[in-house]
């Protein structure tokens, strides 16, 4: 798949485009996910953070982008209520633990767990991104 993918952090005066053009290996939906063929994806100032380093990525290279539209194109096992052909959209929340004090209570985005679609995982700055199916939006 194409993706954009962000190689190194720094300022955009200094580098005002700092995504690269690259081939990645189309992603393959493991237990509880969905594969999900990006139709379009928001642009976020978070973006801009994660580039210049405020909230740097935990690792590079990373793909970008968590305002994420597009339809199911594949399902991974154990998940239920989503099928390939629907609609979906993925947040800012890729996953939390949903056992902590926080999540119980809906504060998912304190989780000690949390991880973010386009930082901590790949994002939708691409052909194909992974979705969590119980973050998913129908």
């Amino acid at each position: 798949m194409k993706a954009m993918i962000l190689s190194r952090l720094g300022s955009l005066a200094e580098n005002p485009k700092p995504l690269d053009l690259a081939d990645r290996p189309d992603p393959v939906p493991g237990p509880g996910q969905v594969l999900v063929k990006v139709r379009a994806c928001g642009v976020c100032h978070t973006e801009l953070d994660e580039i210049e380093g405020r909230t740097p990525p935990p690792r590079l290279p990373v793909i970008l982008g968590h305002q994420v539209v597009g339809r199911v194109s594949a399902v991974g096992p154990e998940v239920e209520g989503v099928a390939e052909g629907d609609r979906v959209g993925l947040a800012w929340i890729h996953s939390a633990c949903g056992r902590c004090a926080w999540c119980r209570r809906g504060d998912d985005n304190l989780c000690p767990q949390f991880l973010a679609t386009g930082r901590d995982v790949d994002g939708g700055y691409a052909q194909f991104v992974l979705g969590r199916a119980d973050y998913l939006f129908k």
